[in-house]
């Protein structure tokens, strides 16, 4: 059986990290399915989504690490063509991916003790977003 759902939520722009890790389990608890995978997608090209140990270290660490790799003050080819100056998101979310799969048991996500599902905005403004949770299971 296959049950879709999604989350809604607003972010603050580049740098934002929101766990959604409690968010998902209730979907999954939701939808009565007892085992199978749970597969998050973010629809949209400057946005990621991820697992981390959701704390202050990381959580400045995180945005630190894109911004060496992926600097934002740079011009890119991207913001030649549109203007927008979010050359640096696309590439961020491009490195970091649209998606996290995880399996889930007795109604429960199996995730490391320190693991969250991380939302990462790389956009450069605040945004409005939503994440596609697909529940796939008996």
């Amino acid at each position: 059986m296959v049950k879709t759902d999604e989350l809604k939520f607003h972010t603050r722009g580049a740098g934002d990290i929101i766990d959604i890790t409690s968010r998902i389990q209730k979907l999954v608890s939701k939808s009565g399915l007892l085992s199978g995978t749970a597969t998050a997608f973010v629809p949209g090209s400057t946005a990621g989504l991820t697992t981390i140990e959701y704390e202050p270290g990381l959580l400045k660490d995180l945005p630190q690490l894109m911004e060496r790799l992926v600097p934002s003050g740079q011009s890119y080819h991207h913001d030649e063509t549109w203007h927008d100056g979010n050359g640096f998101s696309h590439l961020r979310s491009a490195m970091i991916g649209p998606d996290v799969t995880v399996p889930f048991a007795g109604g429960k996500l199996l995730l490391g003790t320190w693991q969250q599902i991380v939302f990462l905005e790389f956009d450069n403004r605040a945004r409005d977003r939503r994440v596609i949770l697909q529940i796939m299971g008996e």
